[in-house]
């Protein structure tokens, strides 16, 4: 399977949509993403089914 999404890439979690992250590496199947307004905090992991495209949440919940 393909990955959806490439290194550097801006997407967020399905179940925090407001928090907008960074795909830092995909590796075995594993997107590892860093919140882009705090890179220094601890890094996330999640499977594919679980990031959608940040392009694709409303305005309204990006504020």
């Amino acid at each position: 399977m393909e990955n959806r999404f490439k290194k550097g890439d801006v997407v967020c979690a399905k179940v925090r949509p407001s928090v907008s992250l960074v795909v830092r590496l995909y590796a075995r199947r594993v997107y590892y993403c860093t919140t882009q307004n705090n890179p220094s905090e601890k890094e996330l992991v999640y499977f594919d089914r679980e990031l959608k495209s940040y392009d694709a949440i409303p305005l309204v919940m990006k504020t």
